[in-house]
């Protein structure tokens, strides 16, 4: 069975060559997350060094699945910092390393994060996904609802442009 938990800043900072190695694998994988190929797990270091960083703020939280004691998914809420956007949270790398995928984290996540977000008090939710690509078609089964397209939004880790897709969802 696998572990979903919160992880305080401390705990991130230990965890974060596991979380290096996810994002590494799901790039590699072709995953549109804002990073080009080929991608290493050292190039991913400063990365999650500067979300420990808004986690220990309190900017960010971080939520994990753990398989027999490694981290092997993870997603983020971004806690919009304007003044008017108080009850607005942004999902951000909902990711699975591949040797875990098909377990149902991806739900058991999203519904963690949910919660946790509306424990913050936040009511609205949103993200944006590449589309076309395997998780653009996951969150309208968990109720999430598709606002729409902007091409040429992105590139696609191996390079070509990406159009992105925005969702939104209603919590709390």
């Amino acid at each position: 069975m696998p572990d979903i938990r919160l992880l305080t800043a401390t705990e991130a900072r230990a965890a974060i060559h596991d979380l290096c190695e996810i994002l590494a694998d799901c790039v590699n994988d072709g995953a549109s997350v804002g990073f080009m190929q080929p991608y290493t797990s050292a190039d991913a270091l400063s990365y999650w060094q500067g979300v420990v960083e808004t986690v220990e703020t309190g900017g960010t939280l971080l939520i994990v699945a753990e398989l027999e004691g490694t981290i092997v998914g993870t997603v983020q809420i971004g806690f919009a910092s304007m003044p008017n956007q108080p009850h607005r949270g942004d999902l951000k790398k909902l990711l699975i390393h591949r040797s875990a995928r098909g377990k149902g984290l991806v739900r058991l996540l999203m519904e963690a994060v949910e919660r946790e977000a509306a424990r913050q008090g936040k009511t609205l939710l949103v993200l944006d996904t590449a589309t076309g690509s395997d998780a653009e078609a996951i969150y309208p089964r968990l109720g999430w609802e598709r606002v729409g397209v902007i091409p040429d939004y992105a590139l696609w880790p191996e390079g070509g442009f990406c159009s992105t897709t925005f969702f939104y969802k209603r919590i709390g």
